[in-house]
């Protein structure tokens, strides 16, 4: 039967070990609860009016970041923050860890130290959330809608909004801790990934109902649908990549037994980072947005008109966002020295190169290159898709974008500042974290399936996991 239909006998293998079954129900128990509560609203909003503002805030970061929290932003239900106040306080301390001595002793004093940092995060997750709910009940109360969004404003209802948001936003921290240590998978990275599932079939639907309607052609549809193939396929084969360095070990002799003589490798990630560097750059992005929501007027809110999606300053930023937390978050989990070190200390070494020093700068110069190459990666899997979305808008670019704009639609080009407006659910940013996060999660479980001698669901080329 399992010959037949291998992804019923890996099902059936699954739910055979007990271990594992536990942690697969856990982690979906732990998500229905997340979905559970993205349905219970904050109280002392007008539901309709504020659906109706996020429908213009459709192309805009704010529209992106309600597609991450899946729709908890445009309903405003206890969990709108999402796992985003995690992810910036998460940056905050890693960077703090850099330039901090304190940060940086702990951080190598193995689990003690990392459970220390872990405090220090939850406890600025915590300041980050009583910030941003502030300033989304701010923004909420200035949005002149009419009927208003907010009927009864005033200290009352920001405090309300505070404290239920926070306390939403703490939760599913928890939750995401949670599913890493007890369940199967990233807690943080499946939370974003069920944010952005639930709204495919949503997506989808919409499609299908501008096709019908005529607002779309069919060709139109057909391009969107290629886009998204391409972009998934090349996402499965670049995640699979990986450059291995060949290593020979020595032979040994201990006692009367004599060990090495063998040869391997080290295989290195063409994109060690993951979906974590597009993670973090569009936290980055969003932050100046919300600042902008406390402080009306001025250079903050002038930034966070200019950080609209498409717009050149939001291009910008998200590309060297991607490229700088590609090197920094590498960086910090793959430590050159460290390998170079255990190689040697296994009587192991490059051919050609010389152990120790000469192998941790080998490593590290390899490594490097593949980063950049992973970063470019993510940078042409996110802008690419999200062109056809939303276009590259060159008007606010100093002196010559309106030129460029006229230039364009004077030629019939205007669709490259225009995009073909759909739905952001097939953005590059979104199929990476569908399909990183899937491919991450099926391997965690394959792994597990090989680790008991069971069949696991690919006989040829499994797939390898991300780290960190």
């Amino acid at each position: 039967m399992a010959d037949i239909n291998p992804l019923l006998g890996s099902v059936r293998n699954i739910l055979n070990i007990p271990d594992l079954r536990k942690r697969i129900f856990f982690m979906l128990l732990l998500l229905a609860v997340y979905r559970v509560g993205s349905w219970i609203p904050t109280p002392g909003v007008d539901s309709s009016a504020l659906q109706e503002v996020f429908r213009q805030q459709a192309g805009t970061i704010f529209g992106i970041l309600d597609i991450f929290s899946g729709g908890n932003l445009s309903r405003l239900s206890i969990f709108a923050l999402g796992i985003t106040p995690y992810i910036t306080a998460s940056i905050i301390l890693q960077l703090l860890t850099v330039v901090w001595p304190y940060l940086e002793r702990l951080s190598k004093e193995g689990e003690l130290g990392r459970k220390k940092i872990t405090q220090y995060t939850r406890y600025l997750t915590v300041a980050l959330s009583l910030f941003q709910s502030l300033a989304t009940a701010l923004a909420l109360e200035r949005t002149g809608s009419s009927p208003p969004v907010v009927p009864y404003p005033g200290w009352g209802f920001r405090l309300m909004t505070m404290l239920t948001l926070t306390t939403g936003t703490a939760f599913v921290m928890w939750l995401g801790e949670q599913i890493s240590e007890r369940g199967i998978g990233n807690g943080i990275s499946l939370i974003i990934f069920a944010g952005i599932v639930v709204g495919l079939p949503r997506a989808g639907v919409s499609l299908w109902q501008d096709w019908v309607g005529g607002e779309r052609s069919i060709i139109t549809i057909l391009i969107l649908l290629v886009m998204m193939v391409i972009v998934i396929a090349a996402i499965v084969f670049v995640e699979r990549g990986q450059r291995r360095i060949p290593i020979q070990y020595a032979k040994r002799v201990v006692g009367r037994r004599m060990y090495g003589g063998q040869s391997t490798h080290l295989p290195l990630k063409v994109n060690s980072g993951g979906v974590i560097p597009v993670i973090f750059a569009a936290s980055i992005v969003a932050f100046p947005s919300t600042l902008g929501m406390v402080f009306q007027g001025g250079a903050m809110q002038w930034m966070a008109e200019q950080l609209r999606q498409g717009y050149p300053l939001y291009n910008m930023i998200y590309i060297g966002g991607i490229i700088f937390f590609c090197f920094f978050y590498v960086s910090i989990i793959f430590n050159p020295d460290e390998v170079a070190d255990n190689i040697q200390k296994y009587g192991g070494f490059i051919p050609g190169i010389r152990p120790g020093k000469r192998t941790s700068e080998h490593i590290d110069r390899v490594l490097s290159r593949l980063t950049f190459a992973g970063a470019i990666y993510l940078v042409l899997v996110c802008l690419l898709p999200e062109f056809l979305i939303t276009g590259f808008k060159v008007a606010p670019i100093p002196w010559i974008g309106p030129q460029i704009d006229n230039f364009l639609v004077d030629y019939n080009l205007d669709f490259i500042t225009t995009g073909l407006g759909v739905a952001f659910y097939f953005g590059g940013t979104s199929l990476l974290i569908v399909v990183g996060v899937a491919m991450d999660t099926v391997q965690q479980v394959e792994s597990q399936l090989i680790m008991r001698h069971y069949e696991g669901f690919l006989k040829k080329g499994r797939i390898r996991g991300r780290r960190g």
